[in-house]
């Protein structure tokens, strides 16, 4: 008869996962910087800009079904430190023509010199189709004299005193083109200097 051996098994021994190894294991996730520098920028243009509605109208289309109703919005945006932009939006619905102007002025912005809350010097009669412009320096105190339109744009643009007067024609649009026109005019302290051939320290005792 055969003898039958009896195969004694070992144990197994079970290891335990290593967790400073399961650690090093998952996938790293790799920041884009570019992305975040993005994401900031727009955030910081969303909190840094005031805007204000210039106008709002409701436009009519007349298609072969019938007529088609949207709306059409002007805005100003100003970060009240020399810097604004106008623009225009169109949608259905009225808030959407404001988020659409509000975007497409942050998207036209003009940067602006400022002295002491004012304008360096004065520009006179600048034009956009019928409408006519005067910008003035005013002294420290003197508040914006403008009409409401033109208050609009030089307040988001950082001036606390300035003199305004409009001349031909009243139509907002008008006016607010006419006003951005007049501020791209004007030049910084610096360039005043150079023209004159004159120091910036001397041009500023005057």
């Amino acid at each position: 008869m055969e003898a039958k051996q009896e195969v004694k098994m070992q144990p197994t021994q079970v290891i335990a996962p290593d967790k400073k190894n399961e650690k090093s294991e998952k996938p790293k996730r790799f920041s884009n910087p570019k992305r975040a520098t993005q994401n900031k920028e727009r955030f910081n243009k969303v909190v840094e800009f005031e805007e204000r509605v210039i106008d709002v109208a409701r436009v009519t289309t007349v298609v072969k079904g019938g007529r088609r109703f949207s709306f059409s919005a002007h805005a100003v945006v100003g970060n009240k430190k020399g810097k604004v932009g106008f623009g225009h939006g169109k949608a259905n619905e009225v808030q959407d023509a404001i988020k659409k102007a509000v975007k497409d002025a942050q998207n036209n912005l003009i940067s602006v010199p400022i002295v002491n809350g004012t304008i360096p010097h004065e520009v006179k009669n600048e034009k956009y189709l019928a409408s006519k412009i005067l910008l003035k320096p005013a002294p420290k105190g003197k508040g914006i004299v403008a009409s409401n339109t033109v208050r609009a744009v030089v307040e988001l643009a950082g001036y606390t005193d300035i003199y305004s007067k409009t001349y031909g024609s009243r139509t907002k649009i008008n006016v607010v083109r006419a006003a951005l026109k007049a501020l791209q005019k004007l030049k910084t302290v610096k360039e005043i200097a150079e023209l004159r051939d004159i120091d910036v320290k001397t041009l500023l005792q005057k």
